[in-house]
């Protein structure tokens, strides 16, 4: 009897001995390993993300431009005047600089004033084109 005991006795001290340095070490190089590969890709994924949306927000101000432009005969003065006159629920948010801070082109015409185009503040890091087109 007394060596059943002892034998479930030195079971259940095997049990409770967790693991090993070397066994924890191996986990922790593997997880390691794998983002290494991951994280870039995450990254990478997001700011492609962001210059999409920043195309859609720029196409969608130079729509507005030319509804105000096809319905006033002129440009507008600031981009708040598109906000105002409901051609925007409100000025998008560049996403690259996480403010609303695109940059008013003027028209060519010298004849004309007001907001011809815009553009992004910042240029995309990855050289995609964001003109929209």
């Amino acid at each position: 009897m007394r060596h059943a005991w002892t034998s479930i006795l030195q079971a259940r001290r095997r049990v409770l001995r967790g693991f090993t340095l070397i066994e924890l070490m191996v986990v922790m190089v593997l997880i390691a390993i794998l983002l290494t590969i991951a994280v870039p890709r995450y990254f990478g994924t997001v700011d492609n993300g962001k210059v999409s949306v920043q195309r859609q927000n720029i196409a969608a101000i130079r729509d507005a431009i030319d509804k105000y432009y096809g319905d006033q005969g002129k440009y507008p003065e600031t981009l708040q005047d598109l906000v105002d006159k409901r051609y925007l629920r409100e000025i998008p948010v560049d996403p690259l600089t996480d403010k609303r801070d695109w940059v008013a082109v003027p028209p060519t015409d010298t004849s004309l004033t007001g907001v011809f185009d815009i553009q992004s503040a910042q240029a995309p890091k990855t050289g995609a084109k964001t003109n929209g087109s």
